[in-house]
């Protein structure tokens, strides 16, 4: 019995830190993330960024489709126009990420999204420079 107590408190302490150890990005931590500057993978990088800061929102997601756009998946976002692989100049989404005549996305004041940051904007063009590549 004396050993039993001291293997229900091991196993509680265990169990707590095991649950307050989450590693899944959310608001709060994703500006954090560096992108790095060549080799963008999307899944790793882009799709984090996506989701979090324009389908979490509310804006983007396929209930809502603010702008008739969806960044639930690679093969919503590369919507040809919106995202033309290997072509930054002419991808909507950096326009709109970027502000180039036209409203930035997300929009300034947005109670529900942080602006993306340089990083991510940099990020975003170089996985768009790279092919826009579903990796």
């Amino acid at each position: 019995m004396k050993l039993f107590f001291p293997i229900i408190i091991f196993l509680f302490i265990a169990s707590v830190a095991f649950l307050s150890c989450d590693d899944t990005l959310n608001e709060s931590n994703i500006d954090d993330v560096i992108i790095p500057d060549k080799n963008v993978s999307y899944n790793e990088y882009i799709q984090p960024v996506l989701t979090i800061k324009c389908s979490t929102s509310g804006c983007h997601n396929n209930e809502s489709m603010a702008g008739g756009y969806s960044v639930t998946s690679w093969s919503n976002v590369v919507t040809p126009g919106i995202v033309n692989p290997g072509n930054v100049e002419t991808s909507i989404l950096v326009w709109r990420i970027e502000g180039i005549g036209v409203e930035i996305m997300p929009p300034i004041g947005n109670l529900l999204s942080k602006p993306l940051t340089q990083n991510q904007v940099e990020g975003i063009k170089t996985w768009i420079e790279e092919g826009a590549k579903s990796n």
